[in-house]
């Protein structure tokens, strides 16, 4: 039974799975990957920093034919580093995490579809109201930055609010199982971030896919550790906390928040023993971003082999759903 939905039809792709534009993680290799098995590959444009940004859009076309995009950080990113990126004509560019206003129409007037991630039904209105071609509905439930609301009644929510505009769930994705579920939500299609973090195209420590493997959902919470002790993490919005496995800083550092501020601000030691560590691979101390749905998450393979199967073990529940 072939997944056919309103999102694969408006971008002519042959799968309704999309790749979240994680920062760093999701670069040219792996967004070309997933986008050349069918689904949407994204690569992460973040603040829209050229001198990253440029290499992997190269690396990206030179790899595939078949529609791509970029992600930014919308609160970081500006009017001038979306126009450098839309030069080399992406055929979506999403915005995830801030008011969408100032770049919406540069991005239209552009010839680019515009995805809107939202986590909140005040963003969903605001996603609306720019004209968002395709609009994400982000559970808490996902990895690294989020919102409070979880994904099972977020979502149908969205899909009633904005209709016709098609929907994408996130948020807790990581198999078949759960693009099925999110097919049965009344979504269009599924945006997986944390699953892809395994897979060999993601640019990512191998310590920290190893825990993403090895990791299960309890472990993980959200909060503002680990953003306060990165760098620029701090810089963040608190409404929308990350989500990373808990270790032996979050521990240390959970509802003490202010404390911890001051502390990085006396003393550099703290915030240089955080770079040491995630440079020597200390997962106690540095932190890994990832979802709750890693308990799902059991192997690292290629993304393409990853989109097929997800879409198969989909196939398979939307048919044998109600019948076990």
């Amino acid at each position: 039974m072939p997944l056919k939905t309103a999102f694969t039809g408006l971008l002519s792709i042959a799968h309704p799975v999309v790749c979240a534009p994680m920062m760093p993680e999701a670069g040219g290799a792996l967004a070309a990957a997933v986008s050349n098995a069918g689904g949407l590959g994204l690569v992460a444009g973040g603040s829209g920093d050229p001198e990253r940004l440029e290499p992997e859009i190269a690396l990206l076309v030179e790899r595939t034919t078949k529609p791509w995009g970029v992600g930014f950080i919308t609160w970081a990113v500006t009017r001038q580093r979306i126009q450098q990126a839309l030069g080399h004509r992406p055929p979506v560019v999403m915005l995830n995490f801030g008011d969408p206003s100032p770049y919406a129409n540069l991005v239209h007037e552009a010839g680019s579809l515009l995805i809107v991630g939202v986590t909140d039904l005040e963003e969903a209105r605001q996603a609306v109201a720019v004209g968002s071609d395709v609009i994400v509905a982000q559970g808490g439930e996902a990895g690294g930055h989020g919102g409070r609301r979880a994904t099972l009644p977020f979502v149908p929510a969205v899909v009633d609010l904005v209709a016709p505009t098609p929907v994408l769930a996130a948020g807790g994705i990581a198999d078949g199982r759960g693009l099925a579920a999110a097919l049965v939500l009344g979504a269009a299609g599924a945006l997986l971030g944390t699953r892809f973090l395994a897979t060999p195209e993601a640019l990512i420590a191998p310590w920290r896919a190893k825990a993403v493997v090895e990791g299960r959902g309890e472990e993980t919470e959200r909060g503002r550790v680990a953003d306060l002790v990165r760098e620029g993490g701090a810089e963040w919005p608190p409404k929308w906390a990350v989500r990373t496995i808990r270790n032996a800083a979050v521990e240390q550092w959970s509802g003490r928040e202010k404390e911890l501020e001051a502390e990085l601000e006396a003393n550099a030691v703290t915030r240089e023993a955080y770079y040491r560590a995630a440079a020597d691979g200390d997962p106690s101390v540095a932190a890994v971003l990832a979802g709750e749905a890693i308990d799902l998450i059991t192997d690292i393979v290629p993304a393409a082999e990853l989109v097929g199967r997800i879409v198969s073990q989909a196939e398979v529940a939307l048919e044998t759903a109600g019948h076990v």
